[in-house]
């Protein structure tokens, strides 16, 4: 009878299997920590406090903090009372990026974040949960001849988390608050050269808009973008896996449709994971060097929860269909309890995305964070994905402590067997056990490197070797989860040995001709795997 190719290979080639998998995991961190630079770079601005006098017929609404073309500016507020002008007619304008530098698509992505700068004084003090009204623009162009092109123009209102360290008194006054940064915003693609920020803060006192927020000295922004040389080597780690897994895919696919039964759960799920996968893999990304796509953040998180999903979903399947119980369960239906969870929490994720990025697409500027109702709703779908998640997570420890309990039964039956035969099964529940461990690993490490990128300082230097550590993260959990679908596609696919009637019943020395099984799942003919058939006496009883 067939089994897996896990089943049927020696140790000797399983192991040279698992060496080479190991070489292109390593091979995977060292592209992101030798070749591939940080994956982000954050780039401080301070706004310049224009004047604006389109009153007086200026020609555009766009004003520019430098160049030929440069707005009047103001050195302070100082100089703004003393030569009357109103808090309507100052526009902070921000330039990107610096002076003589150009953006790039390969960039892929801005994110700004807001830091104001407010002064305590004594007849203008902040109140306590003062929101701030932002009236801003963003604008583009490609070269520097070219008029300013509107990108989009919203009001938004911020609320301001800002602390005081000193009294509140006369001679506190000029101290500067602590305030939390504010979100800003976000753009999913950096088609164009250069871009262009004009906020204005109207204020209007019978209204109450920028009424009671301090004394603003400056604003301040921090530009991050995605490096453009990490970029290209993600890319090309894109483009070579993409190819890589869909052959294993295809490859998988045909020696299942070989075999004289139809495809039995597992190996449909585990061949629906590998799709999964391709659909990560497949480097969409190339097209937006050429085209504005500001969708492909968006894009790019549905993809990854399209993936984790389905791996979620594989781990509960595998678990079950290696059992060892009189239950049916070649059917997803046997395992809405388990999969439930995983389909709630990711469509609450995917609604969370939605209000944010999906908004940001006509609104660069919006921030489900910012009112009352956004963030309670927000903190909803967050609590409700992380209720499923530790359900997922208990009904996963429960069946794998299951399986290994049952594994250990069964091991009962194998001094009844002869020595060929009880090493050979003996075998089978030890690359499983194996593969059972290497997911563990596969899922501790994905947290420990996510860990280690966020407390370290992002390289490591070892002599003249710089080490990227979050480029190394980002590169080497890719490829790892790439070798793991690889790994499982390819151990089990059904194997080409055979083994016959004599040694199947004969060599297994066990009373009345009885056969054992590892679950009964698979009892006819070209079942998926051998390990499936470890005592079906001991189950029944």
């Amino acid at each position: 009878m067939a089994g897996a190719i896990i089943e049927n290979m020696s140790t000797r080639k399983l192991c040279i299997v698992g060496g080479i998998l190991l070489v292109f995991q390593v091979i995977a961190f060292l592209v992101g920590g030798l070749i591939a630079p940080s994956p982000t770079t954050a780039v401080p601005y301070t706004s310049v406090k224009c004047i604006d006098v389109r009153k007086n017929h200026h020609k555009t609404k766009w004003l520019m903090p430098w160049g030929p073309n440069h707005c009047k500016k103001l050195k302070d507020f100082d100089e703004a009372v003393s030569r009357q002008i109103e808090a309507n007619d100052i526009v902070f304008a921000v330039h990107v990026p610096l002076p003589s530098k150009e953006m790039s698509p390969w960039f892929q992505f801005m994110l700004f974040i807001m830091q104001l700068d407010i002064a305590f004084k004594m007849d203008n003090d902040l109140k306590e949960n003062a929101e701030i009204t932002l009236d801003v623009s963003l604008a583009y162009r490609d070269n520097m001849f070219d008029d300013w092109e509107e990108i989009a123009h919203a009001i938004e209102i911020r609320k301001l988390k800002c602390t005081f360290g000193s009294p509140k008194t006369v001679e506190s006054e000029g101290r500067h608050y602590d305030c939390d940064f504010l979100p800003f915003m976000e753009i999913g693609s950096v088609a164009h050269k250069y871009y262009l920020i004009n906020i204005r803060l109207p204020v209007n006192d019978r209204k109450g808009i920028n009424v009671g927020i301090g004394e603003i000295k400056d604003i301040r922004l921090v530009g991050i973008h995605q490096n453009g040389g990490f970029t290209k080597v993600w890319f090309a780690m894109k483009t070579f896996l993409t190819p890589s897994i869909l052959i294993i895919m295809v490859w998988y696919w045909r020696r299942i449709t070989l075999m004289t039964r139809a495809p039995v759960l597992l190996e449909k799920v585990i061949f629906a994971l590998g799709i999964s996968m391709t659909f990560i893999n497949i480097p969409v990304e190339w097209f937006s060097i050429g085209f504005d796509w500001t969708w492909m953040l968006l894009f790019g998180d549905i993809r990854q929860g399209i993936f984790y999903a389905m791996l979620l979903s594989f781990w509960i399947i595998f678990c079950g269909e290696h059992m060892m119980d009189q239950n049916e369960r070649n059917r997803l239906s046997g395992y809405w309890k388990q999969v439930g969870p995983i389909a709630v929490g990711s469509f609450c994720l995917f609604i969370f995305d939605m209000c944010e990025r999906g908004v940001q697409l006509k609104n660069p500027f919006y921030s489900i964070w910012t009112t009352e109702v956004g963030t309670e709703l927000a903190m909803a779908f967050i609590i409700v994905a992380g209720i499923c998640l530790c359900l997922y997570f208990l009904f996963l420890c429960f069946m794998v402590f299951q399986v290994f309990r049952n594994i250990s039964g069964k091991q009962s039956s194998l001094p009844a067997m002869s020595k060929a035969r009880r090493l050979h099964y003996e075998g089978l529940i030890f690359r499983f056990k194996f593969l059972m461990l290497i997911t563990l690993a596969c899922a501790a490490m994905t947290v420990i490197f996510f860990i280690v990128s966020q407390v370290t300082e992002g390289h490591w230097k070892w002599g003249d070797i710089t080490i990227q550590v979050n480029s190394a993260f980002f590169t080497g959990i890719y490829g790892m989860w790439n070798l793991y679908v690889f790994a499982l596609m390819f151990l089990y696919a059904p194997s080409h040995k055979n083994y016959g009637e004599d040694q199947s019943n004969g060599d297994l020395g066990v009373n009345s001709g009885e056969e054992l099984q590892l679950t009964t799942t698979i009892t006819h003919v070209d079942g998926p795997t051998e390990v499936y058939k470890l005592a079906r006496k001991e189950a029944q009883e």
